[in-house]
């Protein structure tokens, strides 16, 4: 993922998200996982493979898998590729790099509040 230049906006200076915004974000479990994932990275990269192992082992974890394991990974990461990633892009938390196929968090601390908060209740 290239380095933001100068004179270009961080998720940083730009105005907070709204909190309806915040709350949609966080209301599917996959974008939370998603979240979880990249908001305990130094960095905030991470590859579409890691977000997918992530998020299928915090399913795992919580009993929710009832298919085949490669058969969900599949889905798990077509649901990312396809729905979340491009939500949570739109919204200029992340950033995706289709080239090296990674993912860069942009953190947000009206975000991360509530974030943590979720992570704490749900794991």
């Amino acid at each position: 993922m290239r380095k933001r230049e100068q004179g270009s906006r961080s998720i940083a200076s730009a105005e907070p998200p709204s909190l309806d915004l915040i709350f949609d974000l966080l209301s599917n479990r996959r974008r939370r996982y998603v979240l979880y994932c990249l908001s305990e990275r130094a960095d905030g990269v991470a590859a579409v493979d890691e977000l997918v192992d992530a998020v299928v082992r915090l399913e795992t974890e919580a009993g929710d898998i009832d298919r085949e394991f490669d058969e969900h990974r599949k889905n798990v990461r077509t649901e990312l590729r396809h729905s979340h990633l491009p939500k949570l892009t739109d919204t200029s938390l992340l950033e995706h790099d289709r080239r090296s196929d990674t993912v860069r968090y942009w953190n947000q601390p009206s975000l991360e509040e509530w974030l943590e908060h979720a992570k704490h209740k749900e794991l």
